[in-house]
């Protein structure tokens, strides 16, 4: 009994000391190289050791293969012996390939590695340039952008966050506040970092870089380029215009070169959901765009891949929406009806464009979606109903299948994520960067295989930056290779 438990330990140990070896590399190759390695999406950078094997036995459940810790450090260390071009890595469709080589007979992981990976060696673009950021408003998705981009600044080949403009006056409170509010946050817990404030110059250091705080006036008048910020994207989070005339405000500030919403844009401002419609425009040509909704960027990939594959008769979807700011924490006048009433007591039925929102980016199902609202007494987390009648008849295996493909490879797999996890609920979400994650568990199917329910879980405030982010990305053309 004692010899066994004595080796299951020693088993689990050895596996400690693989993964911490694994977190080195990961460490090492995102600073020197800007190589960021993943496991089917899942973070390994700046991750704990309980943490990464824990996203190994999640692997596992997703191949159906024994891809172990072991396996995963041994591709890290050959990754590391190569001259690769900036890139994102997924060890987990790499560590699927080599388990299936080696079923082949395949014995050198060296040159397993290096011939999967051709494509990318010797493009690495040593001397490549990061794009600057403002961020317009540090409101919640001001706050959360901060983060991602900082987490995210890596050797600074991509995007780099330089300035951020809030209301008021900048003095000792007013930074001290906004400092605050970064650091700590009720929903997602405390920033994993640094924050100074630097109240002489009107700055914060997050994580040692110098973000400068802006005070906004009238937003045409901003000299950007007098705190070192030029051919800047500035992402304006505040929702305050989202016409062009307004927005067109911000390209006359010194220093600005694009501008991206956070909210629906209108006037034939493109309304974007990043891995759906971002290549069909111009975006050299367009210098004002948006990145639609939150609601928008969960339901709109799940609905492509089910027209794509089953076509959509038409369809109704129902949005159970975590409060919001714009709603009052007790009964009070609200120029919408209903949204005046308490947001943490009530459940409050309330309109949506989800439904025609949808067609901008897929116009397919223009005028065959209809969509409603309710916001609930939930700071985060929300829910998509998608109710869907289609075209071709499929069982609930089938529906389930096509979508967890699309989860795992393709161009969607940052913004779909699919669970089989039946004990799901809106909490296990929080912080997911995917767009949606598609309850399988739950999916329902009619007897007539018709009518098909999916139910759609979204971060609406951390999975929406994400995409947001990504965008940006794109606009900028800082975007890495990747090999998922």
């Amino acid at each position: 009994m004692k010899k066994d438990f004595d080796n299951q330990l020693n088993h689990w140990i050895e596996k400690e000391k693989a993964a911490s070896k694994l977190s080195g590399i990961v460490v090492d190759l995102w600073y020197n190289k800007s190589i960021e390695l993943v496991l089917f999406r899942k973070k390994l950078y700046d991750k704990g050791i309980e943490l990464i094997l824990g996203n190994h036995a999640l692997a596992r459940k997703i191949i159906k293969k024994e891809l172990t810790v072991h396996d995963t450090l041994q591709l890290a260390e050959a990754i590391a012996k190569l001259d690769i071009a900036h890139t994102k890595i997924d060890l987990g469709r790499l560590g699927s390939e080599w388990l299936d080589a080696k079923v082949k007979g395949e014995k050198d992981i060296n040159s397993f590695v290096t011939n999967q990976l051709a494509d990318l060696i010797g493009k690495n673009d040593h001397d490549r340039q990061g794009c600057d950021v403002v961020l317009y408003g540090f409101g919640r998705i001001g706050r959360i952008a901060a983060r991602i981009l900082i987490e995210k600044t890596g050797k600074g080949q991509q995007l780099l966050l330089k300035g951020i403009v809030i209301r008021g006056e900048l003095d000792k409170a007013q930074i001290s506040k906004r400092a605050e509010l970064l650091k700590t946050d009720s929903t997602f817990g405390p920033f994993r970092g640094t924050v100074e404030e630097d109240i002489e110059n009107q700055c914060l250091i997050i994580n040692g870089q110098k973000v400068q705080l802006i005070s906004a006036g009238k937003a045409s008048e901003i000299d950007y380029t007098a705190y070192g910020i030029n051919d800047a994207i500035l992402i304006d989070n505040t929702g305050s215009s989202r016409d062009r005339e307004g927005l067109g405000e911000h390209l006359k500030a010194k220093g600005i070169a694009k501008v991206l919403l956070t909210a629906p844009g209108k006037e034939g401002i493109p309304n974007i959901v990043y891995g759906i419609n971002h290549d069909e425009f111009e975006i050299d040509q367009e210098e004002i765009l948006s990145a639609a909704s939150c609601t928008t960027n969960a339901i709109v990939p799940p609905l492509k891949i089910i027209d794509d594959f089953f076509g959509i008769e038409y369809g109704h979807i129902e949005t159970v929406h975590s409060y919001t700011n714009d709603q009052n924490l007790l009964d009070n006048y609200h120029n919408k009806y209903r949204r005046g009433r308490a947001a943490p007591l009530n459940l409050v039925i309330t309109e949506t464009g989800a439904g025609k929102a949808v067609a901008k980016a897929l116009p397919k199902l223009a005028g065959k979606l209809t969509g409603n609202a309710v916001r609930i007494p939930t700071p985060n987390g929300s829910l998509a109903i998608l109710n869907l009648i289609l075209k071709k008849r499929a069982n609930k295996e089938e529906v389930n299948e096509v979508i967890k493909h699309h989860s795992l490879f393709g161009r969607l797999i940052e913004q779909v994520e699919f669970s089989e996890n039946q004990e799901l609920v809106s909490s296990d979400i929080i912080r997911n960067t995917h767009a949606c994650i598609i309850d399988g568990a739950a999916t329902i199917v009619s007897e007539n295989r018709k009518n098909i329910i999916l139910y759609v879980w979204y971060d609406n405030e951390w999975g929406y930056t994400e995409q947001v982010i990504r965008f940006a990305k794109y606009i900028a053309g800082v975007e890495r290779l990747n090999y998922y």
